[in-house]
């Protein structure tokens, strides 16, 4: 799970490392307040979880609470890389004497942590680890042995950081094990003029898995609701494994691997698709009706496709689920289904009886992909066509309007 860029910093701060005073907005007139409080002079910053936030005009200095109020004016709302900001970090300024970049990630192929250091930090570290990846330092941690005072300092060289952010490595070595951390970035890291080490940014991506060992860690997600899709917050409700895309057509499979095979298949055939939806290996009817209509709601899907390899969930509950979902979901979208594996064909029996118009059976994954694909297409081009004859019509009506008015 992603944290916002002030819960990381709290986070940080928490463990020692120095950042700069801020408060967290979400109105304008909040904002000039805030920087009344913080001296005057501030940095209004969105708080999205994505990158290119400074690119997009995120991120803007502020010369007085007059300009914070404007500032965050046209910040709050602004849609960055499809994330709508709804609030803002309002932050003291910090004089800045050199960027530098620091984080550490978890390396699942090799079984260890990464430590990634550079002295070139700042919105182009993409770009300097694309053209010289010599000036990036990737030092691997061992978790057993962690990141000792040796450690620290062996980072540190590597990366070409000053001794004195020995600490602050060490630090951010906590915050990423203490709290179950996947990654822990700070970008820049800079020495002030005065000397210090500050975390002017700061990225957290906590386990989710290990939520259970976190009792006391606070409910980050529920934090800004706002900001979160309401068909994934409807879905964690439903403990479903739901992510929302941006395509037309909607994606149920069993199995993360099934489900990531079946959105490459849907890509392949001309179709993008509009989410990402694991219903389990030991999915009930249940389950499967309550994931066939959250997909159904959304708005943006022009056909929905189910690709089921029966195992523990054997498909003819599945088809029951489906059944069971269009008992109370109306069916106003097409829906393709793929079953396959344990009682399948009495699976399929079943929605052959059902007999609905909108539900279309396949073989195979690929025919299945490619038939939902066309019917978004094609659901897409019917939408336009009649959202354009609409148009059409009202402006013949306004323009008949128009004419009787002269005539009159």
């Amino acid at each position: 799970m992603d944290l916002y860029e002030h819960q990381a910093r709290e986070l940080l701060h928490d463990n020692g490392v120095l950042v700069p005073r801020a408060e967290v907005v979400d109105t304008a007139e909040a904002a000039r307040a805030a920087a009344e409080r913080l001296g005057g002079r501030v940095v209004i910053k969105a708080q999205v979880k994505t990158g290119g936030r400074g690119k997009a005009g995120g991120v803007k200095l502020a010369a007085d609470p007059a300009a914070a109020e404007l500032t965050a004016r046209r910040i709050l709302g602004m849609d960055i890389k499809g994330h709508t900001v709804h609030r803002v970090m309002v932050a003291e300024p910090v004089e800045v004497a050199r960027e530098m970049y620091l984080g550490f990630t978890l390396d699942r192929a090799a079984g260890r942590f990464l430590a990634i250091a550079s002295a070139e930090g700042g919105m182009e570290i993409e770009e300097v680890a694309a053209r010289r990846p010599e000036a990036v330092a990737r030092i691997a941690v061992d978790p057993a042995e962690g990141v000792t005072e040796a450690k620290a300092a062996e980072i540190a060289v590597a990366g070409g950081l000053p001794r004195e952010t020995t600490g602050t490595i060490r630090r951010m070595w906590t915050v990423l094990t203490a709290h179950d951390a996947l990654l822990v970035e700070v970008n820049p890291l800079v020495v002030t003029r005065s000397g210090a080490i500050v975390a002017l940014d700061g990225k957290v991506t906590l386990d989710d898995n290990a939520r259970f060992r976190q009792p006391s860690q606070p409910s980050w997600d529920a934090a800004d609701d706002r900001a979160r899709d309401p068909l994934e917050t409807r879905a964690a409700a439903a403990g479903l494994g739901y992510v929302k895309l941006d395509g037309q057509v909607g994606v149920i499979g069993n199995g993360a691997g099934l489900v990531m095979s079946t959105l490459d298949v849907v890509a392949g055939c001309g179709a993008r698709p509009a989410d990402f939806l694991d219903i389990g290996g030991g999915a009930s009817a249940q389950v499967m009706a309550d994931g066939l209509g959250l997909v159904l709601d959304d708005p943006d899907v022009r056909s929905v496709l189910v690709n089921v390899f029966g195992g523990i969930t054997a498909c003819d509950a599945v088809a029951d689920g489906i059944v069971r979902a269009l008992d109370t979901v109306p069916l106003t979208k097409p829906l393709v289904v793929r079953l396959d594996g344990n009682n399948a064909a009495r699976g399929r029996a079943i929605l052959g009886q059902l007999a609905h118009p909108l539900v279309h059976q396949a073989d195979t994954m690929d025919g299945a992909a490619a038939r939902a694909a066309e019917l978004a297409v094609s659901g897409a081009s019917a939408a336009s066509a009649a959202s354009a004859a609409s148009a059409a019509s009202a402006a013949s009506d306004t323009s008949a309007a128009s004419s009787d008015t002269s005539a009159a």
